[in-house]
């Protein structure tokens, strides 16, 4: 797991601009740092690499890695899984490789022979710059459920791209407006989807996508392509459990291919338990890490320390308390390159910092929910509901805003799309601070003629995951110079769920995963309420209003929104408006940081 920036552009251009640039990147990979500075056919290139050495840990392996006659470049963010099997085929080919085992020069000679094509082969997390000099084109490349970021500034004679917006940002020389568009989105949801960013003129490569560039004499052409679309897989077959099982093991399995020590993500939770059951049995020392928390209301760490001793697992629990200082938080959410409102990146910054300590790689249980529906939403929207719980909803518009989001009378509504979306959106906070809803990026998540459930499970695909979920996880632990692997994302188990007819209970989700476990576990642990890496957010927001309020009011925030009536959701001390005031405290520090 690295990071990478770069320009290219007609006009010849300061290489020191990059190096500063760069500072914002350079925690995605502290191992190496490699530079390639060119011209050619009227262009000038420089790019700068990050190398996090996890896989052939030789200078052979380093980044930027070009063909043996200098003709193709490729930059490469990720971990290809089949990286072995690919290499065989490729060698079927007649392809010749420098390295022992670099998953990164077999995407390279992948590419270099097959075209872009070949990235439909490509099973892993990924980023990708590749450029063909002779062909005079690049291509920016993300893998297909967006674990990995990948930006651009794109113009008419250049184009900057990277792993890390800030570093886009300041290559771009710092002057890009902010989008009003993207902020409202950033108020209603908590997170800016892709292919849009806080700023107007930065763009981020959208997941399972490329961007073909053509540099031509005197102007670069640019246009994003798709080359994954989960919709595509939807279908009904008939579900076969030992069919999933075999392909999660393998996904597990995959994601323990390094030449370093891996360790594990455990919360306790039905997911990382379910990944820790899997390598019990084929891996005699497993590693794992939580957090704890002073709440007991919040505390997850009990059952987390019951799945370490069943699977007698290396265990440490790290606590959160030293981290929710003002300052400290502060600099956590200064790390990350994107307003993003999920108040869980300091429990997950705090964790990933501990494993960081002692090794470069764990493997999480993130994507469980988006797989199997285990989500609370999904279970409402899909339950039946009756003339008096729908009438219910209808009170909604009377609703005030100062009280929350309203998603307890939606969440009734017998429109299951209109109940799904209640837990995402918070469309009274949009009014109070003066914002018309325009529906933003409505049609992202509805895909219309599907049945209910893939339907939410696309929806999921589209935006939480991507957006929300890898973004956090790849925020947090490249932080702290730790790349996350996570199987429930594997690819290949997601389009064999969608492609099948999954049993699915509202009132039991994840029944597959609950089974495997119930073995092992009482109903205690199996059916206990879903909670995660989470703290006391009531207790950090309240005993900090005074300064909180005073920031959000003196801000640049009060450039944009109405923020008179902010001042209201401090009588309501609800967690809700815990985290509305979180979201606004958060984006004001970003505003306020970039202008620095």
């Amino acid at each position: 797991m690295c990071g990478f920036l770069g320009k290219v552009s007609n006009s010849n251009f300061d290489s020191k601009n990059i190096e500063i640039a760069n500072l914002h990147t350079i925690c995605r990979g502290p191992d190496n740092k490699k530079d390639v500075e060119f011209e050619y056919k009227n262009f000038f290139h420089k790019y700068t690499f990050n190398r996090l050495s996890i896989l052939d840990l030789s200078n052979k392996a380093d980044q930027p890695m070009s063909d043996k006659k200098n003709e193709k470049i490729i930059m490469f963010n990720g971990e290809i899984f089949n990286h072995k099997d690919l290499r065989k085929y490729l060698e079927s080919k007649d392809c010749t490789f420098l390295t022992s085992h670099s998953d990164t020069e077999v995407v390279l000679q992948g590419l270099s022979l097959e075209g872009i094509d070949f990235i439909n082969k490509l099973r892993g997390q990924f980023a990708i710059f590749f450029i063909d000099k002779v062909a005079n084109k690049c291509f920016l490349i993300r893998d297909r459920l967006g674990q990995k970021p990948l930006y651009y500034k794109f113009k008419k004679n250049e184009i900057i791209f990277g792993s890390n917006l800030k570093s886009v940002l300041d290559l771009a020389g710092n002057k890009e407006s902010i989008s009003t568009d993207s902020l409202n989105e950033y108020i209603k949801y908590g997170a800016i989807a892709s292919p849009q960013t806080i700023f107007s003129n930065i763009n981020k490569v959208s997941p399972g996508s490329y961007l073909e560039i053509d540099l031509k004499d005197k102007s670069v052409d640019c246009i994003e392509k798709r080359y994954w679309n989960l919709a595509e897989k939807v279908d009904s077959k008939p579900f076969e459990l030992k069919e999933f099982w075999n392909i999660l093991q393998e996904a597990v399995s995959l994601r323990l291919n390094a030449d370093v020590p891996v360790a594990n993500f455990l919360s306790g939770g039905i997911d990382s338990s379910t990944i820790i059951k899997s390598l019990s049995k084929t891996n005699s020392e497993l590693n794992t890490f939580t957090i704890s928390v002073d709440s007991k209301k919040y505390d997850d760490s009990y059952w987390a320390q019951l799945v370490a001793n069943k699977y007698n697992t290396n265990h440490q629990s790290v606590s959160v308390k030293n981290y929710l200082d003002i300052h400290n938080v502060e600099k956590i959410l200064n790390l990350i390159d994107e307003p993003y409102a999920d108040p869980s990146v300091i429990p997950s910054f705090a964790v990933s910092k501990e494993i960081s300590n002692y090794y470069k790689v764990a493997i999480s249980g993130d994507g469980g929910d988006e797989l199997l529906g285990g989500y609370v939403r999904t279970g409402h929207a899909l339950t039946n509901r009756n003339f008096l719980q729908n009438f219910i909803s209808k009170f909604y518009r009377f609703y005030p805003g100062i009280f929350g989001t309203g998603n307890n009378l939606l969440k009734n509504s017998k429109n299951y799309w209109v109940s799904y979306k209640s837990f995402l959106e918070d469309k009274k906070l949009l009014s109070l601070l003066g914002i018309k809803d325009v529906n933003i990026n409505e049609n992202l998540f509805l895909n219309k003629g599907l049945k209910k459930l893939k339907t939410l499970l696309l929806a999921d695909y589209k935006f939480y995951l991507p957006e929300m979920m890898m973004f956090k996880v790849d925020r947090t632990a490249m932080a702290n110079s730790l790349e996350v692997r996570s199987p429930f994302v594997d690819h290949l188990l997601i389009e064999y769920v969608m492609g099948h007819n999954l049993d699915y209970d509202p009132k039991n989700s994840k029944k597959i995963l609950k089974d495997y476990l119930s073995e092992d576990f009482n109903s205690d642990f199996i059916n206990r309420k879903k909670q995660g890496f989470i703290f006391d957010l009531e207790e950090f927001v309240y005993s900090n209003i005074k300064y909180i309020e005073s920031l959000i009011n003196n801000g640049d925030l009060q450039n944009y929104f109405k923020l008179n009536k902010i001042k209201y959701l401090k009588l309501r001390k609800s967690r809700i408006n815990a985290n509305r005031l979180w979201k606004l405290y958060v984006i004001t520090l970003y505003l306020d940081n970039i202008k620095k």
